[in-house]
């Protein structure tokens, strides 16, 4: 089992694939409807992963012990045997609504405070529209083949081959058809065959059949091989510092669950890095929270690093709502109706990106 290249994160696995498109947003505003208040959620984050594995099966060639004898090599598949080894690995962090982390902005009648949500809930910006983040959606794998077929020289011998018993003789006979084939597209290169092709496109197809020949004969020696790529999808949210099993890779059914132990186990390690505090004022106290504030995340961050047989696949720190505290804002600062404020948060660790007058802005 080998694996090869890298990315990130840890603790619940779910199986869906990478392709990204934008979520639906939703602008919020205080009516009698909702008792003028806005609801939201925060964000927990979470890393998916799109990892790339690649099979390969190969089929020893009947007569491979006469390789070296009759086509001068003695590099064939002298066994039938099948492996996987992850090719490649990508990933990117998002956010989604914690639903253990609701919050609702109580506001007075008159207010035109308004709050942008992702269309699960997720606070984006307060008095400004902002882009929907990016959700995912399951995707068919991609496969790639290489042809194979060790036994695709069977339609290009005759009965005296098939009547004999001996392999060795076998293996004669087809070495001569090899050698017979290779003089037969000389002759067709060089224009010196006996029946020469009427135009090009008939000389095009003569070449390409009687290569076809001769890749199958060959591989009657040297053996064939066939692989195919296959992508798998992982979302996983870590939840603290540890070690967990994210999949499992088996060289004869490629990825498996994490509990199914015909597979060699691929661990996400998760070690909780900076764990923020609430903010101080001039004084060095704690900031005491706002009546009613406007919640936010101060995230916290988390080494995560992949690993497989031993070896680490990629390393990194990761910011995370989850590690994170939370605190609000003054909520005065979105109402004022004289010198309004806007601010946009991170949709992927709820983090404070910006804050401003929207006369200012």
């Amino acid at each position: 089992m080998k694996a090869i290249s890298c990315f990130f994160i840890a603790a619940a696995a779910i199986a869906c694939c990478l392709p990204a498109r934008s979520q639906q947003t939703r602008l919020l505003t205080a009516d009698k409807h909702n008792e003028y208040g806005l609801a939201y959620s925060l964000p927990v984050t979470s890393v998916r992963f799109e990892i790339t594995a690649r099979q390969t099966v190969s089929h020893a060639g009947p007569y491979y012990q006469y390789a070296q004898k009759y086509i001068g090599t003695d590099r064939v598949v002298k066994e039938d045997s099948e492996k996987w080894e992850i090719i490649s690995v990508k990933a990117v962090p998002f956010g989604s609504a914690d639903n253990d982390n609701r919050y609702l902005m109580q506001l007075k009648p008159g207010a035109v405070t308004s709050v942008c949500v992702a269309d699960d809930g997720m606070l984006l910006s307060i008095n400004r529209e902002s882009p929907a983040p990016e959700s995912f959606t399951p995707a068919a794998d991609t496969e790639e083949r290489a042809d194979a077929g060790v036994r695709a020289y069977l339609q290009y011998v005759n009965e005296d081959f098939l009547a004999s018993k001996s392999s060795a003789k076998q293996a004669q006979m087809l070495s001569e058809s090899l050698m017979e084939i290779r003089d037969a597209r000389i002759s067709l290169t060089r224009g010196t065959a006996e029946t020469m092709p009427t135009d090009g496109r008939q000389l095009e197809l003569m070449l390409a059949s009687l290569a076809h020949q001769e890749a199958a004969m060959t591989a009657a020696f040297k053996g064939t091989t066939e692989s195919r790529t296959v992508t798998r999808s992982f979302a996983f949210t870590p939840a603290e510092s540890g070690r967990s099993v994210l999949f499992r890779m088996s060289d004869f059914a490629g990825f498996v669950a994490a509990d199914d132990y015909s597979g060699d186990p691929v661990y996400v390690d998760v070690r909780v890095t900076r764990e923020p505090e609430i903010p101080v004022d001039a004084k060095g106290e704690e900031k005491k929270l706002p009546k009613d504030a406007v919640m936010y995340c101060i995230p916290g961050a988390a080494e995560v690093s992949l690993s497989l047989d031993g070896e680490k696949l990629w390393s990194d720190e990761v910011e995370c709502a989850q590690f994170g505290v939370r605190f609000g804002l003054q909520p005065t600062l979105f109402s004022d109706k004289k010198s309004r404020s806007f601010a946009t948060f991170n949709p992927v660790n709820g983090a404070l990106v910006q804050i401003g007058e929207i006369n200012a802005d």
